[in-house]
C-alpha cells in the first residue's frame, strides 16, 4: 500500500487509565475509562467516529441542494459480552435534519434518504470497516 492511504495515531498514557490520541497533524482528543473525568470511552469514539464519518458524507452530499437549519446524529449501541468477548451489538446512526422551505430544501429532503444509504452503503469508512470487518495485527515495538 502507498504512504497516501496510510491512516495513523499515536496514543500517549497521560495519567491513571487517560490516553492522549494525536494525529500526523497534531490534533489531539483524549480518552479514559468513564469513570469521573469527562473523556470519551473507546467505545464513544468509536461511536462517534461512526456517527461523524457518516455525518461528513451526508453534509457534504446535501449541501449541494441546500445548506441545513438543523443537523443532529446520534449514535448509539450495546456493549455486550458473550461467547465472542466484548463487542458491540445493535449499533444505529440516527439522523435529524432539516433543510429551509422552498425548492432547494425540497430538493435536499428527497435526496436526504439516499444520501444516509450512499454513506452506510458506500462511502463511511469507519462504518463500513465495521461491517466488512477487518483484521487487526497486534505487535511489540
Amino acid at each position: 500500500m502507498s504512504d497516501d492511504t496510510l491512516r495513523s495515531i499515536e496514543l500517549t498514557k497521560i495519567g491513571d487509565a487517560r490516553f492522549k490520541a494525536t494525529n500526523a497533524r497534531g490534533g489531539e482528543t483524549f480518552m479514559g475509562t468513564g469513570g469521573v473525568d469527562p473523556d470519551f470511552t473507546p467505545v464513544e469514539l468509536l461511536l462517534a467516529a461512526i456517527a461523524g464519518c457518516s455525518a461528513m458524507d451526508v453534509d457534504l452530499i446535501t449541501t449541494k441542494r441546500a445548506v441545513s437549519t438543523k443537523f443532529e446524529v446520534a449514535a448509539e449501541g450495546h456493549k455486550v459480552r458473550d461467547d465472542d468477548g466484548n463487542h458491540m451489538t445493535g449499533l444505529r446512526i440516527t439522523f435529524d435534519v432539516a433543510f429551509p422551505d422552498g425548492p432547494e430544501g425540497d430538493a435536499a429532503r428527497e435526496f436526504l434518504p439516499r444520501a444516509i444509504e450512499q454513506s452506510r452503503d458506500r462511502l463511511c469508512t469507519v462504518s463500513r470497516t465495521v461491517q466488512l470487518g477487518a483484521d487487526v495485527a497486534y505487535g511489540q515495538a
